[in-house]
């Protein structure tokens, strides 16, 4: 048995001196401690180690033994063996005095490694269970790192601080990694009534409160301008560019949203735009990803940091910054592509929080960008919305808008009253917008007389009827007449067969529906007419509008002369 083998290996060395003692004794060693760990034997091989008679070589030797057993742990054995070993491990490290830096790097990289293949819990009930050990190897970090960190604060007050700089990155590398997995990834909130086993929010804590210790916090936290990545030590890092930027995307969701875990650090003096432009390339870094931890933490990171805003209070200049553009592109993608109903809704909720944070310019630059690049119907309706709740104030106010009535408008309009395709236009899939523009125009028509002409609708009254509402109603006949003859074939169709569940495919807005019945096909195609119907009305209730308005100017001017 490889337990048996191991004490064997044990006794026979015991007897040798130390001059005596060679490589390949300790490789004899380190084989039948693997044997025991895969058997199962760990708890044997934890007391062969960290038995006093047992000196069997160098520290440094011993450490890479033990390292060579942590990376070789697999399976269920890999958090077991990381448990076991940090220990002992600490203690032959911290006898290495003042050269460890090295070792002490070498050994939390391979520990992190490992820790990175475990799956981080999400659900209260993996949590509490932590069923392959990650909890607990997190946890179990922190006082296998505090005497390091110890040292390190120790010394940098002393004429020897700079022997500890090179530990100090060694610690340094750690937290970075650390953030990135599995505190990226991990669930950080936390109710009052769970136990913090039961979280990786502890370690989170001790995490910021190894960087506030070495100093590197605000550093890394404050450091918006080098958020391109490209003025770092690469001495320090050694992490690709990505890697960094989502270790300090975490480590600033960490900072803002979960209020620094009680860490009373954050000057005051940093004003609420200076907070939000540190940040804008971490939401972007986090916004890109795909996972709903992930997505959620970016998400929270930006409405924690535009709810420190007041309304109207960006300048246009900043959508010249890195990410201000970018970001509600961002969470256009994020409301019409992410699976998950509860981070779309919060990303509309942020997106018109966003757009609420700009003085009128940069609404009306950001109104311009998101109508060009969103290829969304349904957002392209939410813009207009947007816009026609923008004229509105505008035309209340006593001073008046340079961006919201006007020449400025009339520009904003050509965009927002038109079909993309004119009369080819596919009605269906645009119907969000069309009905947007439709509600728009006729706000526009019965608020602004064509005598004031303020919105300069009515001079633009003919480039609206030929870019917009004659192709709309033409592309209207044409879509209404394919749609009844599609209704017709299936009616006739389903007669003709007598099968009265017969199992179907439609291609609707570009996309094939999954397979239905023909009950159900009919009930979609009858649901496209309903759309087509209320576009109609609209559209013929603005229509009598501008006729009305045009003729009652008309008589006045009558009148007058």
């Amino acid at each position: 048995m490889a337990e048996d083998e191991l004490r064997d290996i044990i006794q026979r060395c015991q007897i040798l001196e130390e001059e005596d003692f060679k490589g390949e004794d300790f490789n004899l060693f380190q084989v039948a401690g693997q044997k025991c760990f895969e058997e199962g034997y760990v708890a044997d091989v934890l007391e062969v180690v960290q038995n006093e008679k047992n000196k069997l070589c160098s520290p440094k030797e011993l450490v890479l033994g033990f390292l060579e057993q942590v990376e070789q742990a697999s399976g269920e054995y890999r958090s077991q063996t990381i448990l076991l070993l940090l220990k002992p491990l600490q203690e032959v490290l911290l006898k290495l005095q003042n050269k460890k830096a090295y070792s002490v790097g070498l050994s939390l990289s391979t520990i992190l490694n490992q820790i990175s293949l475990l799956p981080v819990p999400y659900t209260k009930q993996q949590l509490q269970e932590d069923k392959h050990g990650l909890c607990q190897c997190c946890n179990a970090l922190t006082p296998f790192v505090n005497p390091f960190v110890e040292e390190v604060v120790k010394h940098m007050e002393t004429s020897s601080g700079e022997d500890y700089k090179e530990l100090k990155e060694e610690l340094l590398k750690y937290c970075l990694k650390s953030l990135k997995y599995p505190l990226l990834m991990a669930e950080l909130d936390q109710l009052p009534e769970d136990p913090p086993q039961y979280s990786l929010r502890q370690f989170a804590a001790d995490i910021l409160g190894i960087l506030l210790d070495i100093r590197e916090l605000l550093p890394k936290v404050f450091s918006w301008d080098r958020c391109k990545y490209e003025c770092w030590d690469e001495d320090i890092l050694e992490m690709d560019k990505e890697q960094s930027a989502e270790s300090l995307a975490c480590l600033s969701y960490m900072v803002f949203v979960q209020d620094c875990f009680g860490i009373d650090c954050l000057p005051v003096v940093f004003n609420p735009s200076y907070i939000l432009q540190c940040n804008m390339v971490h939401v972007g870094v986090l916004l890109k990803r795909t996972e709903e931890s992930i997505l959620s933490k970016g998400l929270a990171l930006l409405e924690n940091c535009l709810l420190r805003l007041e309304d109207n209070s960006l300048l246009l200049e900043y959508l010249e910054f890195k990410g201000f553009i970018t970001t509600p592109q961002d969470l256009v993608k994020v409301m019409t592509l992410c699976p998950f109903e509860h981070l779309r809704k919060k990303s509309l909720k942020i997106l018109q929080l966003y757009i609420e944070k700009f003085e009128e310019e940069g609404k009306f630059t950001l109104f311009r960008c998101l109508l060009k690049t969103s290829n969304h119907s349904g957002v392209e309706g939410f813009i207009i919305q947007n816009i026609k709740n923008q004229i509105d104030l505008s035309l209340q106010s006593t001073t008046g808008s340079k961006f919201f009535t006007g020449l400025q408008l009339a520009s904003l309009l050509d965009i927002i009253l038109s079909l993309p395709e004119g009369a080819e236009t596919d009605l269906l899939q645009n119907s969000d917008r069309i009905m947007a523009s439709l509600n728009l125009l006729r706000y526009l028509v019965i608020k602004d007389n064509e005598n004031d002409n303020q919105t300069c609708v009515w001079t633009e009254l003919c480039k609206i009827e030929r870019n917009f509402l004659k192709p709309l109603h033409t592309g209207l006949n044409m879509s209404r007449a394919h749609y009844e003859a599609e209704i017709k074939n299936k009616k006739e169709n389903k007669r003709e067969s007598h099968v009265s569940k017969k199992i179907c495919s439609l291609t609707v807005a570009g996309e094939k529906m999954p397979h239905m019945t023909t009950e159900m096909e009919l009930q979609v195609l009858h649901s496209a007419l309903y759309t087509f119907d209320l576009i109609e009305s609209v559209l013929a209730r603005v229509e009598e509008l501008i006729e009305t308005k045009t003729n009652a100017a008309a008589e006045e001017t009558t009148r007058i002369k």
